[in-house]
């Protein structure tokens, strides 16, 4: 069986673009997440539950808090590179585990 483990949540974000500074290809953007687990997901999860993603048999709760910045540079050739990083507090609504900072990059090229 497949369920959501998220309940209620809530995300904002924006992204500019680089004309302000001159780079028209380029986009800088900014991402804020809280995501809540389900009442019947934290008793399950309270009570020693696992699922793939989330519960060690120790759930704490308090909600998932994620914080994203990327820039996305426009490179010639239809080719961009981003740099990403993911801040999130309380990862699997566990408010033992974390912080986990994600810092990713990417390559992207189109043809």
């Amino acid at each position: 069986m497949d369920i959501c483990r998220r309940g209620p949540h809530g995300h904002t974000g924006a992204d500019l673009k680089g004309a302000s500074w001159h780079r028209t290809n380029d986009t800088v953007g900014l991402a804020g997440v809280l995501n809540v687990a389900s009442r019947v997901h934290r008793k399950f999860f309270e009570a020693g539950g696992t699922g793939i993603l989330a519960g060690d048999g120790a759930l704490s709760y308090r909600p998932e808090e994620i914080l994203e910045t990327y820039y996305d540079l426009g490179l010639p050739w239809r080719i961009h590179g981003t740099l990403d990083y993911q801040f999130v507090d309380h990862p699997a609504y566990n408010r033992d585990r974390g912080p986990v900072y994600v810092f990713a990059a990417r390559l992207h090229w189109e043809f």
